[in-house]
C-alpha cells in the first residue's frame, strides 16, 4: 500500500514540475483548488448515498488527490508534505482515543465526543490560542447552510440558549410561518423582509431536525431524490401517453405525481398497489 500511495506523491509531483508538467496543475494554488476539494466531497457523499460501492472507491481517489494536492503545493513552499499530514492525523487519533490506545473506561459514543471535545480545546490552550471572542466562534462559514445553523445551535445550546424539546420548536415553526403568511399578504411585499422570514422558518426548522436527531442536509438531500424519482415517473408516463411535462396541465402532473407516490408505497410494502388506487 505505501508503494501505491508513493506513486501517487510522484505523479502528483510530476504534474508540478515546471517545464514538463501540466501547465493547468502548475497555475492551481490552495484557494483556487478548494472549490474542487469541497466538490470532492460532496461526490463522495452521493456515491454513498448510491449505494454503488464501485463509485465510492473511484471518488474517495478523487478526494484523496486533493490531499495530495495540497500537501504538495505547501511541500513546494517548504510548509510541510504529506508524510506530515499523515503523521499528523495518526497522533491526533491516538491523543484523542485515550480510551482505546491507553488503559481508560469504557464509554458511551456521547461519552466519546465529549472526550474528544475536551481534549481538543485543551490542546488549543496548550498552543497558546486566544480563546474565541465568541462561544459561536469557529463555525466555518463555507459550511453547507443547513450544517452551519445545526452546528451554531449545538453550540449555543451548551449554556442553555436551547428549546426543551422538539414539541417547543414545532409551536416555533408555527409562529414562522405565520409570519411568513404575514410577509406575503402585504401589498407592498418586500423581497428582503420575506427572505429574511423564510431564512427564520429554514433555521427553526432545522432546530426541529436537531432535536430529532435527524440530519438536515441528509433528510434534503433525500426529499430532493424523491422528488426527482416522482418527477422522473411524470416524465416517463407522459412519455408513455404521447404527451410531455411542457404540454400537461398541472392537473394531469399531479394525478401521475399520486401514482408515483402510491407505487412507492406499495413497493415499501412489498406489493403493488391495487388498480382502484392508481389514478
Amino acid at each position: 500500500m505505501s508503494g501505491d500511495i508513493a506513486r501517487l506523491i510522484e505523479i502528483m509531483a510530476a504534474l508540478r514540475t515546471p517545464g514538463t508538467g501540466c501547465p493547468w496543475d502548475l497555475e492551481q494554488d490552495f484557494r483556487s483548488i478548494a472549490p474542487y476539494t469541497i466538490e470532492e466531497a460532496y461526490e463522495v457523499v452521493d456515491a454513498i448515498e448510491s449505494g454503488d460501492l464501485g463509485d465510492l472507491k473511484d471518488e474517495l481517489g478523487d478526494l484523496l488527490l486533493q490531499v495530495v494536492f495540497h500537501s504538495r503545493i505547501a511541500q513546494e513552499q517548504d510548509a510541510f508534505a504529506f508524510p506530515d499530514v499523515v503523521g499528523a492525523i495518526c497522533d491526533k487519533l491516538i491523543r484523542r482515543h485515550p480510551h482505546v490506545f491507553e488503559a481508560g473506561e469504557s464509554l458511551t459514543p456521547e461519552g466519546v465526543t465529549a472526550q474528544w471535545n475536551d481534549i481538543k480545546a485543551a490542546e488549543k490552550a496548550a498552543k497558546g490560542a486566544p480563546a474565541p471572542a465568541s462561544l459561536l466562534d469557529g463555525v466555518p462559514l463555507a459550511l453547507p447552510a443547513l450544517t452551519r445553523a445545526v452546528k451554531l445551535q449545538q453550540k449555543a445550546s451548551k449554556v442553555g440558549f436551547d428549546w426543551n424539546d422538539a414539541a417547543h420548536v414545532m409551536g416555533k415553526i408555527r409562529e414562522e410561518t405565520e409570519e411568513v403568511a404575514e410577509e406575503l399578504r402585504r401589498p407592498d411585499l418586500d423581497p428582503k423582509s420575506l427572505e429574511e422570514e423564510i431564512g427564520d422558518l429554514l433555521f427553526v426548522v432545522t432546530n426541529l431536525a436537531r432535536h430529532a436527531k435527524v440530519d438536515p442536509e441528509q433528510a434534503l438531500r433525500g426529499a430532493n431524490a424523491k422528488f426527482e424519482r416522482r418527477f422522473h415517473h411524470i416524465e416517463r408516463r407522459l412519455s408513455e401517453m404521447g404527451s410531455s411535462a411542457e404540454a400537461a396541465s398541472l392537473d394531469e402532473m399531479e394525478a401521475l405525481w399520486s401514482e408515483a407516490k402510491q407505487l412507492e408505497k406499495g413497493a415499501k410494502a412489498g406489493a403493488a398497489p391495487k388498480a382502484a388506487d392508481v389514478p
